[in-house]
């Protein structure tokens, strides 16, 4: 039920390349695209709440990375293809406004809804919300920038480009 909306080929480390290789673990579930949106499914762990079992405000950042990250490797624009690129590039949150709507609690099943909205030079703009099945508990407002080590902004490699362009919601 969690398949990728894209091959992977050719990209070093892609789900493709490690099916072949025995020695690594199974790929885990990574999430799907409903539309131009993608799904990416969890579940609170003790670890990600408070003493009252409801979800510490800084884990929505971290289940919102993981949406991301997973976002992009559907995408098949992965992070470890621009970090092997020269010069090694990354993705960094340059502004995030969040609304925390309502709590989720330790054990539930929720799941990261990620759209780009919007691609240019070297940011690309996202709307990012945890959910419990239709209810949103937190939603964000998301931009990154594509940056080099030293933190210079750069545009979005075009190949990277090429490939996202496809999910912006027009």
């Amino acid at each position: 039920m969690t398949t990728r909306a894209r091959s992977g080929e050719g990209v070093p480390g892609s789900p493709q390349d490690r099916a072949t290789d025995k020695t690594t673990a199974p790929e885990p579930a990574a999430g799907r695209f409903d539309g131009q949106a993608f799904v990416f499914p969890l579940r609170v762990y003790y670890e990600d709440t408070d003493f009252s079992g409801v979800v510490y405000h800084a884990s929505y950042l971290r289940f919102m990375e993981r949406g991301r990250s997973e976002f992009l490797r559907a995408a098949d624009a992965p992070h470890q293809a621009m970090l092997d690129g020269e010069p090694p590039l990354f993705w960094a949150v340059r502004r995030m406004t969040i609304d925390f709507v309502k709590p989720a609690r330790v054990d539930e099943a929720l799941h990261v809804r990620t759209k780009a909205l919007e691609l240019a030079g070297a940011r690309l703009r996202l709307d990012q919300a945890v959910c419990r099945a239709a209810d949103i508990l937190v939603k964000a407002d998301v931009e990154v920038c594509v940056v080099t080590r030293d933190g210079r902004p750069r545009r979005v490699p075009e190949l990277v480009r090429r490939k996202l362009q496809s999910f912006v919601q027009s």
